[in-house]
């Protein structure tokens, strides 16, 4: 089938939407420590069912240490810093908003690349993230009184909104190592799928990680009966549920699939539409007006999202 990896892209963009779109419902309804306590939880359980079915083994098997190491670091990075500051921005600045922040992700990763990696930071990757800075800059500000420059939304949100994108791109650039360290830890005798299944193993370490610091911040914060509250709530659970299947386990499988049928530049690119996809079912939801500026805003930071991958 001609374009079967753009089309799995979009997919994935799709499922990145419904899971902020019911992120920020949970969110809102239970909190956002427990919504990730529970997404986390869950994907768990799932991943480990999905890795018994495959290699026999219902949990990250064959891992070092060293790719416990950095993939456990990766999580709390990516997941307990950049998930928690993803999902409170929602509360004070919604999806719409929190997606077009995490379009900061690639160029984070870029810095984290050069810092960590000893990555190669072009001319032109600072060109993309100009443009991306400028697409964000041209949704938040708008010119107030006296032609002076002022945001449009809460300062506290924006803060969040930027911390979201940072654990986004140096979570992915330290999970990266993680899984390189896991891949040489792999003996010859191991079952055949394992290969195929290594993305889906290092997310459950993640996970468990993850899991693990929201419960420990919930714990000493002495916020676990609202953890234990959460579970007899079926409305909020079921939010939980579906941003779990579609983060974790749908959004993560499809995302490896697109690559496999199309060139991985091109299925970053297309995968990072989430901001698009979001804005018109979120006015819709919450009736809420889109600005020409906002809508400006997003489609610039895109394209610096694009410059990114396929300059």
């Amino acid at each position: 089938m001609n374009h079967l990896g753009e089309i799995i892209s979009l997919a994935v963009a799709l499922s990145w939407t419904v899971t902020a779109l019911f992120a920020d419902k949970a969110s809102h309804r239970i909190g956002s420590m427990t919504t990730n306590a529970l997404r986390l939880s869950m994907a768990i359980v799932f991943l480990a069912g999905l890795l018994w079915i495959t290699i026999g083994h219902p949990y990250p098997v064959y891992a070092s240490g060293k790719a416990w190491g950095w993939l456990a670091l990766s999580a709390l990075v990516g997941y307990v810093f950049g998930d928690w500051c993803l999902f409170n921005c929602y509360i004070f600045i919604g999806a719409r908003f929190g997606q077009l922040f995490m379009t900061l992700a690639p160029p984070m990763a870029a810095i984290a690349g050069w810092a960590i990696l000893g990555e190669t930071l072009s001319w032109k990757a600072g060109l993309a993230m100009g443009v991306t800075l400028c697409g964000i800059a041209i949704s938040i500000l708008s010119r107030g009184g006296g032609h002076k420059v002022q945001l449009t939304l809460p300062f506290k949100g924006v803060l969040l909104g930027i911390g979201a994108g940072i654990g986004q791109g140096v979570g992915l650039v330290l999970s990266k190592v993680g899984v390189q360290y896991y891949a040489g830890s792999i003996p010859e005798d191991a079952p055949t799928m394992m290969a195929q299944m290594l993305p889906f193993a290092s997310t459950m370490i993640r996970a468990i990680v993850g899991a693990s610091g929201f419960l420990a911040l919930m714990a000493l914060q002495k916020d676990l009966p609202r953890l234990r509250a959460a579970v007899h709530d079926r409305t909020g659970m079921g939010y939980a549920l579906i941003v779990t299947l579609f983060g974790p386990v749908l959004g993560v499988s499809l995302s490896l699939m697109a690559v496999q049928y199309t060139g991985a530049g091109i299925a970053s690119t297309l995968m990072a539409l989430s901001p698009v996809f979001i804005l018109f079912p979120y006015s819709f939801i919450y009736k809420q007006r889109i600005k020409l500026r906002e809508v400006l805003g997003v489609v610039v930071s895109m394209a610096g999202v694009a410059l990114f991958f396929l300059l």
